[in-house]
This record gives structure tokens, C-alpha cells and sequence, in this order.
């Protein structure tokens, strides 16, 4: 079984340009995470893009859904950003219903070094081999169903909507 990832950027990728005091993208940091934990998942990487997800538009949910039907794989993961991550998830559940399809992110940029990114992304790829079909949002060891999670902005945690 072979897992394809895709990246759309988020603060998991972002980068602290020390000229500028701003974080931006340079690369993504996904196959340097793989490695460092020691995955043995086989893994189709692609990036999509590389955005804050309070940039994302429609037309880019829209390459991502694309890209996830277009897949031969049927367990994905997408790295994204925790700002609008709800919102793509619900884009895909409502569209997708024959993968399992799993979105994670950070609230700490991994370059930074405390980041939860790391055991997100580990979590999210269990899950994307354990979980039934569907769509869900893994963060900080559990995992949502699309259509019943929300970032809570007051707490930064990922909770279910009822």
C-alpha cells in the first residue's frame, strides 16, 4: 500500500527569514520529517502549493480535490494550514467518498524545533492507513470526521463541533 501526500503549505512548511522578521516558504520540510521519524510507509510526495491557508482560494480546494480523485492511491494525506483546514475538509467530503483522505498541519512552524508537526504527520498517516473511507482532520493524536471539526482560535486545539 502506498500513501500519496500531498503538500499545500500552511505553517507546517513555513520558514523564519531572519532579514525580515516574517515567515515564509522556501521548501518543504515533508521528506526531512519522514526521515526523521523513521517512516517505512511507502509515500508518493507532490506538493500542490505552497500557501498560508488564509490565502487559499476555492479554485486552489478545487486543484486539491482534482488531484486527490485524479490519484491511483486510496489513503492520502494532505499537510495544510490549521486557519481554513476545516473548510477544505468539508470541499472534500462532499466530493469524495471511495479514499481515505486525512489533512494535518501545525500551530508551530517545524523549523522552529517545539513543533507538533512531526507527531501530526505521524498520527495522519496512521490514520490514513487505519481509518474507513472518508475524510478527516488529525491533530494532536485524534482525528475528526470532516463535517464535525472547527479550530477552536481561543485554544488553538482542533475539537468536534457537537
Amino acid at each position: 500500500m502506498t500513501i500519496r501526500i500531498f503538500i499545500t503549505g500552511g505553517t507546517f512548511d513555513k520558514e523564519y527569514n531572519e532579514l525580515t522578521g516574517k515567515l515564509n516558504f522556501n521548501d518543504s520540510n515533508l521528506p526531512q520529517l519522514l526521515e526523521m521519524g523513521r517512516c517505512k510507509v511507502d509515500a508518493e510526495i507532490r506538493t500542490l502549493m505552497m500557501v498560508d491557508s488564509l490565502e487559499m482560494t476555492d479554485n486552489d480546494r478545487e486543484l486539491i480535490v482534482h488531484q486527490c480523485m485524479q490519484c491511483e492511491e486510496n489513503q492520502i494525506v494532505i499537510t495544510h494550514g490549521t486557519d481554513t483546514m476545516s473548510e477544505t475538509a468539508k470541499m472534500l467530503g462532499d466530493k469524495i467518498k471511495n479514499k481515505t483522505i486525512v489533512l494535518t498541519g501545525a500551530m508551530i512552524p517545524i523549523a522552529f524545533g517545539s513543533s507538533d508537526g512531526l507527531f501530526n504527520l505521524g498520527g495522519a498517516i496512521a490514520f490514513a492507513q487505519a481509518l474507513p473511507h472518508g475524510v478527516y482532520v488529525a491533530m494532536n493524536g485524534r482525528y475528526f470526521k470532516y463535517d464535525n471539526v472547527r479550530k477552536n482560535k481561543q485554544t488553538g486545539l482542533f475539537e468536534e463541533l457537537s
